[in-house]
């Protein structure tokens, strides 16, 4: 279990955390979602041990180890570069981990292949290497070289080299960000899965909320340096608590307009995904998306507020400039109050 108590990271008169306090279940997946800059890869480092808070603690078990090594936390890190070794083999990348842990200087060097020891060790290497390497089915890959390898097969490589060590915690550090669309899709199932398999504690930073939604039970949302969520992503989606976290989560950007366009007072929040068209408010068409499975409209009321609002794929869109006619349930409205907080009363 990770416990992270009140963690400030200042860098010169700047504070990038601000007093971070978040626990991580073992076993648990949890994403750090948020836009660049809001210091979900400095948490992660100070996590990995890559990077000291300035103040706070940090605990695995119960055991502070603000202090300790990556090594000494047993902790594995995957990184959005891949992080390969150019002139080493798959299996010698993810071997790696293992020889730096295992193996005295003089049993990596060439001369270790004329130690016993040395060959039990690497004996011993080869057969994990190869378990973690069928597990992510790269298995026929072991003697390449990482520029005879694309973007996926890196991945698991730097996934496999990850696992290889059976660490205690997994850091994923945007891994996906590299690969094209259909292949993140892909990825996202197999870190799922092998999260499934290992049984690991796995917290993953990312600024695709498809990531973090689709791939975590617990979603920490991050902006400006401060959690300003954390819950379930149905929680996220379905009842965020700022007008912020409204506006940073969700597959379209939600619409936020005064309460009066809907008879409320402060500001409102409605998806476009459930503003449909129906009996209802009355706009004027401006321009239509098509996107197969459905059509984005944006529109605008007699007052001049602009909606974004979404229709079946089979819709027949009229022409802009068009009369339409949109409907919403009342229990879709999100109420903030003046200071972006969810309204509760």
């Amino acid at each position: 279990m990770i416990d992270l108590d009140a963690i400030v990271r200042r860098f010169g008169t700047t504070d990038v955390l601000q007093g971070i306090s978040l626990r991580v279940a073992t076993g648990g997946f949890t994403a750090l979602l948020g836009p660049s800059g809001c210091g979900k890869s400095t948490l992660l480092r100070i996590i990995a041990g890559l990077d000291r808070p300035t103040s706070g603690a940090v605990r695995f078990d119960g055991r502070d180890v603000s202090d300790e090594t990556p090594a000494a936390r047993n902790v594995a890190m995957v990184f959005q570069a891949y992080a390969l070794y150019p002139h080493l083999t798959v299996a010698q990348n993810i071997a790696l981990p293992l020889a730096m842990r295992g193996m005295t200087r003089t049993e990596r060097s060439p001369l270790g292949a004329l130690l016993s020891g040395a060959r039990a060790k690497r004996a011993a290497q080869a057969k994990a290497v190869r378990l973690v390497a069928e597990m992510l089915e790269i298995g026929g890959l072991l003697s390449r070289k990482p520029a005879e390898l694309s973007g996926g097969q890196k991945q698991r490589v730097a996934l496999a080299r990850a696992l290889v060590r059976d660490p205690s915690v997994f850091l994923l550090d945007e891994p996906l960000s590299n690969l094209d669309a259909n292949l993140r899709v892909q990825m996202r199932a197999e870190i799922i899965a092998l999260h499934r398999k290992t049984g690991g504690t796995f917290v993953h930073v990312t600024h695709d909320q498809t990531e973090a939604m689709g791939m975590a039970d617990q979603v920490a949302v991050m902006l400006q340096g401060r959690i300003a969520q954390l819950g379930s992503p149905r929680d996220l989606y379905e009842r965020p608590a700022t007008r912020d976290v409204a506006a940073f989560v969700g597959s379209h950007p939600i619409n936020l307009v005064p309460g009066a366009v809907f008879g409320l007072p402060g500001e409102v929040g409605l998806r476009p995904e459930h503003l449909t068209p129906g009996k209802g408010i009355e706009a004027r068409l401006v321009y239509i998306e098509y996107q197969g499975a459905e059509v984005l409209l944006d529109v605008v009321m007699p007052d001049g507020t602009r909606l974004r609002a979404v229709a079946p794929g089979n819709w027949d869109a009229p022409a802009p400039g068009a009369l339409v006619h949109l409907c919403h349930a009342p229990e879709n409205l999100h109420r903030f109050d003046a200071s972006g907080a969810r309204f509760t009363a």
